[in-house]
């Protein structure tokens, strides 16, 4: 009988995969979103700690704090609150924003009026949008079978980027904690961050 062979692990170092904790309010889209930059080539890894439905910022923000008792981030590693502004109160937010500002990687992402709007920049400019109604009316134009889910197929790398272009355009000159106007997102910088690896 043969001697087995054995195996050897090649030799050089395997990069770190950066870490994105992204505590968000939706059970279903931002979710989709941010698995769309989980891919075997990619040197990041995105986890995208989900609530129940119709959750709080000061909920998002519990779930973020509890999961980074468990997981310690790197210095490289990034944690983002990502929530909608839609009825929540000014001090609930401020809250959030407060937090970011504790540590270098830490972030807060908000849309007005919510998370779709940043999605409706991968397609238009989104101006004029004067409620969530709307905002969810102009983005089903663009995605016809849009019910809480992504055609994946549909956010393409040039989409991704004009949505940031737009979002950037929007937020000018950059507000400093969040879009207080309707029709604004900071969901770009977290994108932006992703996108650097």
């Amino acid at each position: 009988m043969p001697p087995r062979r054995r195996f050897k692990r090649p030799l050089g170092e395997r990069r770190y995969r950066k870490l994105f904790i992204i505590a968000v309010e939706g059970t279903k889209t931002e979710p989709q979103y941010f698995a769309l930059f989980n891919d075997q080539q990619s040197v990041i890894r995105v986890n995208c700690l989900k609530g129940s439905h119709d959750s709080s910022p000061p909920q998002v923000l519990k779930r973020m704090e509890d999961h980074l008792k468990k997981e310690t981030l790197r210095e490289s590693d990034e944690a983002w609150l990502v929530v909608d502004k839609d009825q929540w109160a000014e001090q609930q937010l401020t809250q959030l924003h407060e937090w970011s500002q504790k540590n270098d990687n830490y972030g807060f992402a908000l849309s007005n009026p919510k998370f779709e709007y940043w999605l409706l920049l991968h397609f238009e400019d989104g101006a004029g949008i004067a409620t969530s109604h709307e905002c969810t009316d102009r983005l089903k134009y663009h995605l016809p079978v849009y019910d809480k889910g992504i055609d994946a197929k549909k956010i393409t790398n040039e989409r991704i980027d004009d949505a940031v272009r737009r979002a950037k355009v929007r937020d000018n000159p950059p507000c400093a904690d969040w879009p207080r106007y309707m029709g604004g997102t900071t969901v770009y910088k977290l994108v932006e961050n992703i996108r650097k690896e």
